[in-house]
């Protein structure tokens, strides 16, 4: 019996399922129009760069840019390059940089360059014996108290997030489809069970279903990949009260972010629990127990157990299975209290055909940044219509872009250079329809 509440909780943990559709759907345009960035007149200022590792120029993949004294942020992406707007009444102020593990920098507003910005972050080298004093004597104990204090050290009033939602297919290397959106997020308090709302504002998407061969993949459930990853606010979904039990916690090296002590704790499941539970790092704040990142994995050993997880339906003549599930989840800090930032999920999984030599390898990926907040005291909600529900498939709701000054406001993550090689493709063939008397696709 215990088996069996594990792996409900297993299955509600995180919405995303893989949908296969045997055919090409026939009323799903091949491409949409995204907006190029230059615009003549706007009410923000855009500034454009990359965060690197200061002693090697690494890139430092999802480092935080904040305007202090504000609630504007924005992430670097995968290669290490940020795009931050700034509203153009903002005159002066000061951007911090953070990135886990590096010294935090704080560089003027006035000092950013429109392009080619280079922010180099140093390696913040935290000492043992520094450590040794203060470290706690049982890393289950630690955990079991970091999500004991949420009430105290998390947003404890409603709010409402304006945040960037994207996700992605890729055919091996290949993008065959790209979905953004700017959604409302209706947070709770963490101090009540109640479950975030979440409403879609505007989105848009690029798809090239041909590239999928004889099936067609859909990512399900959305923005809810992204948001329930939040560990703080959805605790049952990794550690609940009984699968708190069957990890083994243990402290790792311990580092630093913004200047502050921060332990970290490994955990995996005991090898004498069969069901797939996860492994990875907690990142707490080791002076205010305080969960500011967590980076895990799902245990996929068992790969037809994983499917049953995953796939909502595939091909009669087709395997399909996972090779990885991970995911990652980041917090902010305003005025004391803590609040969801960003977090991303990220499946991998492969095909195997009936009489075919050859599989096929697919990733799905989608990440989610807050770009602004305020507080929602009235604790107003969306009406039941216009909620989005944990199901939707985003790539269906998503419609052609015909307003291309919209996205222009909003902080958004930058994107890598193959997706951005293919929103350039896509402007090509758009300017050549209009050039040809052709019109877009809706």
């Amino acid at each position: 019996m215990k088996q069996n509440v594990k792996f409900s909780n297993i299955l509600l943990a995180i919405t995303a399922g893989i949908v296969l559709l045997i055919g090409i759907p026939t009323n799903i345009h091949a491409a949409t129009f995204f907006q190029e960035d230059a615009q003549e007149e706007t009410s923000f200022n855009q500034f454009r760069g990359e965060v690197v590792d200061a002693n090697n120029n690494n890139p430092l993949v999802f480092a935080t840019l904040t305007l202090e004294g504000t609630n504007i942020s924005t992430i670097t992406n995968t290669e290490g390059k940020f795009l931050l707007k700034i509203p153009t009444s903002i005159k002066q102020g000061n951007v911090l940089v953070g990135y886990l593990g590096y010294k935090s920098s704080s560089i003027p507003l006035e000092q950013l360059k429109e392009n080619n910005n280079r922010i180099a972050l140093m390696v913040s080298v935290t000492e043992l014996d520094e450590v040794n004093v203060v470290i706690p004597k049982s890393a289950r104990a630690l955990v079991r108290e970091t999500l004991r204090k949420k009430g105290e050290n998390y947003f404890d009033d409603p709010t409402l997030m304006t945040a960037f939602y994207r996700e992605t297919i890729k055919k091996r290397r290949k993008n065959v489809s790209l979905s953004e959106a700017v959604v409302n997020i209706y947070k709770s308090p963490y101090t009540t069970g109640q479950k975030d709302a979440v409403q879609l504002y505007k989105a848009r998407k690029s798809t090239d279903y041909s590239k999928l061969d004889t099936v067609a993949l859909k990512l399900q459930g959305g923005p809810f990949n992204a948001l329930y990853v939040d560990i703080m606010k959805y605790p049952e979904y990794i550690f609940n009260e009984v699968t708190m039990e069957d990890y083994n916690f243990t402290f790792e090296r311990s580092t630093r972010i913004n200047d502050k002590l921060i332990y970290v704790i490994g955990f995996k499941q005991r090898p004498d629990i069969y069901d797939p539970l996860y492994k990875g790092q907690l990142f707490i704040d080791a002076e205010k127990k305080i969960l500011t990142s967590a980076i895990y994995s799902l245990n996929i050993t068992d790969k037809e157990l994983a499917s049953k997880m995953f796939v909502r339906k595939k091909p009669h003549n087709a395997r399909v299975y996972p090779t990885d599930i991970a995911y990652r989840v980041d917090y902010r800090e305003k005025d004391g209290k803590w609040y969801y930032g960003y977090s991303n999920a990220l499946l991998e999984f492969k095909i195997n055909w009936d009489k075919k030599l050859f599989n096929s390898v697919y990733s799905m990926s989608c990440e989610m940044a807050v770009t602004d907040w305020e507080k929602n005291l009235a604790g107003e909600l969306p009406k039941a219509k216009d909620r989005l529900k944990s199901s939707i498939i985003l790539s269906d709701a998503a419609v052609g872009f015909s307003d291309p000054d919209f996205w222009g406001e909003y902080n958004i993550i930058e994107p890598e250079k193959s997706i951005e090689s293919a929103i350039k493709k896509i402007q090509r063939q758009l300017k050549k329809s209009k050039t040809e008397g052709g019109e877009s696709a809706p």
